[in-house]
């Protein structure tokens, strides 16, 4: 199988190339294709990675290739991490999707024209729902899969992993919803290998400390606002002690915010979360997932593209994971969901 990265040239597609080489994700017969564009550095910076890659891994790097037109891509497996991010002139989420939007209907719009009618798209790039939505209606929704909550419900469960000192993979847990400050962290969904279900029960009564669910957005917009002073003061040492006292669900929103104004941003982690699926793909793997996708009421009756627990195959997510959840934790998703589905609309609109 076939990778295309777009958006190669930059920090997070960057990283993506790299960790897919340097793991040796695909054989040397494979191509990992780089895409940007024919203007300004993105085609000099690829060209020159992609010298870069085969000095370091040439026994075992696979075809290296540059593309630098959207009907060019040829691959299998598309991650889209092209875009622009929170920062300088944009300071809203609305300043993106009015940035990226253009650029997720060139990139769909390119696909469903000149590809084989078979490639599985990751959104990487934020909006990552509204890129679901615009790369959904032209692929279809089955073959178009955001990581957000993907990366939220791995950062969940090595949060809760840290406080009750067991490794990550002994956790098993749900963040469902946004990206972001619109996510849903699912306390009804986590599990601890090795503990009694009376065991769990108490650990997520301690670990939640008696807070009440629909009240986590208020929360996490509190909380980033009380770290923001650690931040301006220039106090980042302390901004991350502060969001390590905070509970585990709101350092999965609160800690990468810190990350991201500290100037190192996220791209590790999401290059990484990022890299795992697309191993799985390649290696035929049927796995469950929290990914963004465009619902049509699968999941507690929502429509909208919403991070939701998936069953991901090589030909796409086939179906909804269904989740009993405790009836406030409902009521939250789907007040999320209909706050997610007025902001698209409106992205949509001003597009």
């Amino acid at each position: 199988m076939d990778v295309s990265v777009i958006g190669a040239s930059g920090d997070c597609g960057r990283e993506i190339v790299s960790q897919l080489v340097a793991l040796g994700a695909l054989a040397p017969t494979e191509r990992l294709q780089l895409v940007g564009r024919p203007q300004g550095r993105s085609a000099r910076v690829l060209y020159g990675l992609c010298s870069d890659l085969n000095d370091a891994y040439a026994e075992m790097a696979p075809m290296l290739d540059v593309a630098l037109a959207p009907e060019a891509i040829v691959a299998d497996v598309i991650v889209m991490a092209a875009g622009a991010t929170v920062a300088g002139e944009i300071t809203s989420r609305a300043d993106l999707a009015a940035v990226n939007l253009p650029l997720f209907e060139t990139y769909a719009q390119a696909i469903a024209r000149y590809g084989g009618g078979h490639e599985i798209v990751i959104i990487v790039t934020n909006p990552v729902e509204l890129a679901v939505e615009v790369f959904s209606r032209q692929l279809g929704r089955h073959r178009v899969i955001g990581v957000g909550a993907y990366s939220d419900s791995l950062r969940f469960r090595r949060e809760i992993a840290a406080d009750l000192g067991v490794r990550r993979q002994l956790v098993q847990g749900f963040i469902v919803g946004e990206h972001g400050e619109g996510m849903v962290p699912l306390w009804s969904s986590v599990q601890v290998h090795g503990m009694t279900l009376e065991e769990v029960r108490d650990a997520r009564r301690r670990l939640q400390r008696d807070r009440i669910v629909s009240d986590f957005p208020k929360e996490v917009s509190q909380e980033k606002q009380a770290v923001l002073a650690y931040l301006k003061a220039g106090d980042i040492p302390q901004a991350y002690r502060y969001v390590d006292s905070l509970p585990p669900d709101l350092r999965v929103v609160v800690k990468p915010f810190v990350t991201h104004i500290s100037g190192a941003k996220t791209i590790t982690a999401t290059a990484n979360v990022t890299v795992d699926l697309v191993q799985n793909l390649l290696q035929g793997r049927e796995i469950v997932v929290s990914g963004q996708v465009q619902l049509d009421g699968e999941f507690y009756g929502v429509r909208t593209p919403f991070g939701v627990p998936i069953v991901v195959t090589p030909f796409g997510w086939t179906q909804v994971v269904p989740l009993e959840l405790w009836a406030e934790e409902a009521d939250l998703l789907h007040r999320m969901a209909n706050q997610l589905s007025h902001r698209l609309q409106e992205d949509l609109h001003r597009g």
